[in-house]
């Protein structure tokens, strides 16, 4: 659920800084969860210390609210529309004050990060307020909360109370940092969990200071289930409704999986039933397939199909549009024959790694034949494998075809994160369910149809009652089983809280109105990315007007808070935003070229770009990250020999990378990368293509393309190699940088590219003719100075190494001069892995 860390950034004496109090308390109503974290600190020191509050909170959450106690006074957070509170932050930018920009999105996770300056011998308490409704998935709910404190805390404690109804059919709670010392520390009884370690129970050993708790701690539960309509709940004139029946036979899939992933493909088949029935598409620039029809999945036709895979050969070009087709082609085929079962579901499996780009490429193309062939008929799920997916193009179109998508990340435990999203979609129990409602007592419904439902999941619908004070009325749902229609009739009546729970103050009133709320935002968001304009008009509208009134930060708000003013400088607002998958995948930095920097900012829909200019075998600092423990140095190297024109062309030839909290050193140079980890050491060559997988990082090599290094619950390299024609007179092989999930560094990173990552603001005027005429000159206001910048391109090779792509910037001239902190030269190192 979240993660809890205190840093302070002006001084190096940590001790200086004590977070004396830590406590994680949440509730959760019939799997409502509203969590509330709460932590102090004191500055012991005798001068202002800059402390920070960094949580990690579910994708799936809605902030609430957010205060800070300061000596008696309290701040407290303010939802706003993001474009106004967007205005209000660079109005505070421009006028010298400094402020902070909060947004980040993770793997499953997000992170909410603030910092104050607190005075000496002062207190500062956080209050975090998140929301969201628990997803049942393999038959369990789960809440996760990551904690890392890094210190011993005086008052440390992790508190959670379960309300459901229905009654607790299971309940297990464990932790990944509980150890034999640790694990006498936790209690649970009944749907109450607590974890409250002292002091000494939290050292790693007797009279040290490190502590043992620093990892995740979950806790897992379902609900008891009747054979009936589900479980529904009443409470203030509005209701929700649980639908999950047991006991019901798996219906038949059909099942289409288009491939581009060989691993991915072999697990999906490994899982198949014999009763269901598969097809094979393969495609790149062409489109071919297995087998022509449908095949049953026995065991002999499950074997035959792995060893075909086993023999595919890495496909180059990507036609989906063409491979979606034939996959839809072949499910008609097989129905109209009588090939498979009537009451059989129908799924597409889409799996790729790259982005349409041969056949029809064009998206909105693309998403319009694919939902035209289906019909409403078949349900396609789509699998992004790496950061080269349009990851908004597949999202979009799977639930324009009523599925969903995943993003599977590149590492080692990528084989788990697939077999997790087959799990949730390998057992359908019903298909075309109707949850139907009477019309004239029930409006405001958020989604009550749905194309399947699969076997541990559940169907949620929330509406609002005509009558306030309506305590029953009738439900219905029909559905389609493997067998027969699957019908159930049942009356729905209100059940009072005071009497299920006579010990407990009813924690909050108004969850079933919050709830309702959480899923019609959830949906709307979701109509303005896949309806017509119109609906995409009225959807995001409505989206932001709930939003506002319930105060929940969305893609649409932000939550906005007033720092108190100090005397050292005027501190202007925070804001703290909920990044979209797209804008996350956008927000990217790099350096690449004849040393080209590139700042992408994709809140101001702009890019910065600067060059830097110096003598071979520089060593520049280019990300330096002191709380992390993660630095990144590149050096320069020129060209084989001056050019006839006299200009010395300079480029990064070689990169050090350090973890050292994980105890890791790359050096990448154009000819290999060497790893280095607890007295051990590799190689790797560029001319193979190539994986290292380990407990705290997985590095993937591409041949002579790129190498990607993903460090543990941190942040991802990709090093970009550029291959010169061997026989150039001048040029040779060089090397780019791109990083990506900056926002995992922390706020106090630095570096030529590290002061970008949690972004910069900046305004532009006066554009003017410049030298060149597709090149205008403009003013620009940064950092309370102003610059005289030019309009023009910076290519980005991450996508296509041989060409890039032209990405619009605004240049800065004289090595960055007035947009980096500082002078060019305060950058350079003594050595390619020194801070110095």
């Amino acid at each position: 659920m979240l993660l809890l860390i205190f840093l302070q950034k002006r001084s190096t004496d940590n001790a200086e800084v004590e977070v004396y109090s830590v406590k994680v308390d949440c509730k959760v109503a019939s799997r409502f969860a509203h969590t509330v974290i709460t932590s102090s600190a004191l500055n012991k020191a005798n001068s202002s210390q800059e402390v920070f509050f960094e949580v990690d909170l579910p994708k799936t959450a809605f902030i609430t609210n957010f205060s800070m106690e300061i000596e008696g006074q309290t701040y407290t957070g303010e939802v706003k529309e993001k474009e106004k509170a967007k205005k209000q932050y660079q109005k505070a930018v421009s006028t010298g004050q400094t402020a902070g920009l909060v947004r980040a999105s993770g793997r499953k996770m997000e992170k909410f990060t603030v910092s104050v300056n607190i005075a000496a011998n002062s207190n500062v308490t956080f209050i975090l307020t998140h929301e969201e409704l628990l997803q049942r998935k393999l038959g369990q709910y789960e809440i996760m909360t990551r904690v890392k404190p890094k210190q011993l805390v005086q008052h440390f404690e992790i508190v959670a109370d379960i309300y459901e109804p229905q009654g607790i059919d299971f309940l297990e709670a464990y932790g990944t940092f509980i150890s034999n010392e640790l694990l006498p520390w936790w209690r649970k009884q009944s749907a109450h969990i607590s974890f409250c370690p002292t002091l000494d129970q939290q050292r790693k050993c007797l009279g040290c200071e490190g502590t043992l708790i620093d990892g995740d701690f979950f806790i897992k539960y379902d609900v008891n289930r009747a054979e009936t309509i589900g479980d529904i709940q009443i409470v203030n004139g509005y209701f929700v409704h649980f639908f999950a029946p047991s006991d019901l036979p798996r219906v038949p899939k059909i099942g289409i999986k288009m491939k581009q992933t060989k691993d991915a493909m072999l697990a999906i088949l490994n899982d198949l039933a014999e009763d269901d029935y598969f097809g094979i598409v393969l495609f790149d620039s062409s489109i071919s397939t297995w087998k022509e029809s449908l095949t049953k999945a026995t065991k002999e036709n499950v074997s035959e199909a792995q060893q075909f895979i086993q023999g595919i050969t890495d496909l180059g070009a990507t036609n989906i549009n063409d491979a979606v087709m034939k996959a839809v082609d072949m499910i008609m085929k097989g129905k109209r024959d009588k090939k498979v079962p009537e009451r059989s579901v129908s799924m597409v499996i889409l799996m790729t790694d790259g982005m349409p780009n041969s056949g029809e490429s064009s998206v909105p193309h693309i998403q319009e034949n694919v939902l035209l062939a289906m019909g409403g008929n078949m349900t396609l799920f789509c699998l992004g494998f790496g950061d080269d997916v349009d990851y908004s193009f597949l999202d979009v179109m799977s639930r324009q075809n009523k599925g969903l998508a995943r993003r599977i990340y590149e590492g080692s435990d990528a084989t788990v994160q697939l077999q997790g999203f087959y799990e949730e979609v390998a057992s359908p129990l019903l298909s075309e369910v109707d949850l139907r409602y009477p019309d004239n007592l029930v409006n405001s419904l958020t989604t009550s149809h749905y194309k399947q439902l699969f076997n541990g999941s559940e169907i949620v619908v929330a509406g609002r009652l005509t009558d306030y004070s309506l305590d029953n009325f009738l439900v219905e749902v029909f559905a389609h089983g493997f067998e027969e229609d699957f019908i159930v009739k049942g009356q729905a009546s209100a059940q009072e809280w005071d009497i299920l729970y006579p010990e407990q103050e009813y924690i909050f009133g108004d969850y079933t109105e919050r709830l309702w709320a959480y899923l019609t935002i959830q949906e709307l968001l979701s109509k303005r990315e896949t309806g017509t304009a119109e609906e995409k008009g009225n959807a995001t509208a409505q989206a932001l007007e709930m939003s506002l009134q319930y105060s929940f930060v969305t893609p649409l708000t932000s939550m906005v808070v007033t720092k108190p003013e100090t005397d050292e400088e005027p501190e202007g607002p925070l804001i703290a935003d909920k990044l979209t998958e797209d804008e996350r995948q956008k927000a990217q930095r790099f350096v690449d070229g004849d040393p080209h920097f590139m700042i992408e900012l994709p809140e101001q829909e702009d890019a910065l770009c600067f060059n830097i200019d110096d003598r071979p075998g520089t060593i520049f600092n280019l990300v330096r990250d002191q709380l992390a423990g993660i630095l990144v140095n590149g050096q320069t190297i020129g060209d084989k020999k001056v050019a006839p024109d006299g200009k010395v062309n300079t480029y990064f030839g070689r990169f050090g990378i350090i973890h050292q909290g994980l105890g890791v050193r790359l050096e990448v140079t154009t000819h290999d990368i060497t790893v280095s980890q607890d007295g051990k050491q590799a190689k790797l060559f560029w001319s193979d293509t190539a994986s290292l997988k380990g407990a705290n990082m997985d590095l993937q090599v591409t041949k002579d393309r790129s190498l990607t290094v993903t460090l543990r619950d941190s942040v991802r390299f990709v090093v970009i190699l550029h291959k010169v024609w061997k026989q150039h007179p001048y040029h040779q092989d060089y090397l780019g940088f791109y990083t990506l999930d900056s926002h995992l560094l922390s706020p106090s990173v630095h570096g030529l590219l590290g002061q970008f990552y949690h972004g910069v603001q900046f305004e532009v005027k006066d554009m003017r003719p410049g030298e060149v005429p597709e090149k205008p000159d403009a003013t620009m206001l940064v950092k309370g100075q102003e610059l005289t910048v030019t309009r023009g391109w910076q290519r980005d090779f991450r996508w296509d190494v041989k060409n890039g792509e032209n990405i619009p910037c605004w240049f800065i001239h004289s090595n960055g001069n007035g947009l980096i902190d500082g002078n060019h030269t305060d950058y350079i190192m003594s050595g390619l892995f020194k801070t110095v």
